[in-house]
Parts: structure tokens; sequence; C-alpha cells
């Protein structure tokens, strides 16, 4: 059985891979296409996304596909089914990092700490704090209460938010997928941190953003194509809502002169959340070796894809 695996990740992988296993550790685009030709099994992710679906489409033979990541956007997910391919991603790895990112992002927008910053740069002091939003007493919409959506919740809850998760299931008192724009209006924080999926295209409109308070903000901690951008362009413009913290947008890398890097209060964080830790290979080396067991062994593996629902 043939595995390919990042050379990245060697060190960390090697010593516990089981005897007769045939591994090539691949260290470029190139080389991962070449060798998954005829691989069962493959973690190559690589940046950007396209570099891993190219690589993923070269393969022929493949039974379980690995992901460090836990949005999947970047697969092929019929064509895997096709296939009859396993797909498992990483769910977890980067949700502490993420959790916390999304909380900096809300802190930094109650303070304007954008702001402060810019000001210290001009060597400009000021005794005008130019945001004075407190967290406490304040309510967060999370749509999206997975993982990552309940630790944000938890970290939001030790500041004194009231938070209220958006699940399929209405689940332990969150709000069901048909229910939350009804309430889009009673929130002072919009955080977004579901998967994407064909349902979640454009989840934030226009509609979305003119029921939001106006001294709300928008958290995107998901996916940049799940926020109608020109929508949200122009309501920022015209200070329809207070603001929005993209760690998400769309295309990525965001292109210079993109209207989005100069909106009023648009504050960027260029996807970098889940990268902001010492800690992502070591779990999904760790992730990885776990399944590779169960998968030999023929057990169900942890963080399967269902390849229907896209996530």
């Amino acid at each position: 059985m043939k595995a390919v695996l990042p050379a990245l990740a060697r060190p960390l992988l090697e010593p516990h891979l089981p005897a007769g296993l045939d591994v090539s550790w691949f260290a470029s685009p190139e080389q991962a296409r070449e060798m998954i030709a005829d691989a069962d099994i493959a973690w190559v992710d690589m940046q950007p996304p396209s570099e891993t679906a190219a690589a993923i489409a070269a393969g022929r033979r493949l039974k379980w596909v690995s992901t460090i990541y836990a949005g999947i956007d970047a697969f092929d997910l019929p064509w895997l089914k096709t296939m009859g391919t396993t797909l498992t991603n990483g769910v977890g790895i980067n949700a502490v990092a993420v959790a916390e990112y999304a909380v900096m992002g809300m802190l930094v927008a109650a303070k304007r700490f954008d702001q402060v910053v810019r000001q210290a740069d001009r060597q400009e002091w000021t005794i005008a704090p130019p945001g004075v939003v407190e967290l406490e007493d304040t309510s967060a919409l999370i749509v999206g209460y997975g993982t990552i959506g309940r630790l944000i919740g938890e970290r939001l809850a030790a500041f004194g938010v009231s938070v209220t998760g958006v699940t399929r299931s209405g689940r332990d008192g969150t709000l069901t997928p048909d229910q939350w724009r009804a309430r889009i209006g009673d929130f002072d924080w919009v955080v977004l941190a579901a998967p994407a999926t064909r349902d979640t295209h454009a989840l934030i409109g226009a509609d979305e953003i003119a029921a939001m308070k106006s001294t709300a903000w928008l958290i995107n901690m998901a996916r940049g194509d799940m926020v109608d951008q020109d929508a949200l362009i122009a309501a920022l413009t015209a200070r329809r809502i207070a603001g929005a913290f993209l760690d998400t947008v769309t295309p990525e890398p965001l292109p210079a002169g993109h209207p989005l890097w100069t909106t009023p209060n648009a504050i960027q964080s260029m996807h970098l959340s889940g990268r902001s830790q010492t800690r992502m290979f070591w779990r999904g080396a760790e992730l990885f070796l776990a399944n590779l067991s169960a998968f030999l062994a023929g057990n169900p593996l942890q963080n399967q894809v269902d390849l229907d629902a896209g996530y």
C-alpha cells in the first residue's frame, strides 16, 4: 500500500509508520501530482488550495485522503464519492487558534485597537479612545456551533457575552437554519463559523445586513463567499452597520486595489487565524497516525467527512 505524505511532516511521522507501508515524501506540487497517481493514501495539503485540488485529481486509486484543514472546499467531493474515496478533515486541529482569533477580532473591534495602532505608528498621543464598547452584556449570534463555534462561545461567555448558536438540529437551545434570520437584529455580534457547503454561499446578503443592528459587527471566521461582499461594502460605506472583522474574503489573496482594503471599518486579518499557532503540524501528524492505524485495521476513522453533506 502506497502513501504520499508531506516532507515537512516526515520527522513527526516516519518513526511511527508501520513496516511495509510504501511512503513517498513530496516537497513540491509537481512531486505531489507525480507521486499520487498510484497512491492509496494521500495527505497533500498545499497552498494555494488549488494545488491540493490538482494533486488529488491526479490520483486514480485513492482509498483515503487526509487533510489538516477543517474546510474542505478545495476538494471535489462528488468525484471522491464516485471514486469510493474516504476523506477525513482536520476539525479540531486549528479550533483553539481560530477561536482565540475570533475573540481577538471582537476585542479589536470593541476598542478599535486597529485605530490605536495606527495612531501609535503616527506617534500621535491621544486621551480619546477610539473604541469604548465593552463585551460584557452584549450578545453574539454564532452561525455554525460546531467545534470552533462552541470554543468561541465558551470564551465569549467568560467576557459576559450572551451567546446564541446556530446548528442544523437546534440542539441544546441553539437556533435552526430557518430561525436565525428572524433574530439577527437582536445581536451585537454576528459570527460566522459554519463549514462551507453549497447552502452557505452568500449566507449573509443585503437583507441580512439590513436587518442587523446599526451598532453590530460581522465577524467572518468561515469562508469569504458566505458573505455578499458587494452588499457588505455598500453597507459599511454607508455606515449601515458598525463594521466587519474579516479573517476570510473572496478572492484570496485579496488583490491590491480591491475595495475591501479601503472600505470603512473593514478589518482584514488575511486568513491567518488557523495558522497563528505552533502546533498545527504536530496535531495533524498525531491525527493522521491515529487514523492510519484505524484505516489499516478496517476501523472507523476520526473526522470522516460526509461527502453528501459537505462537512
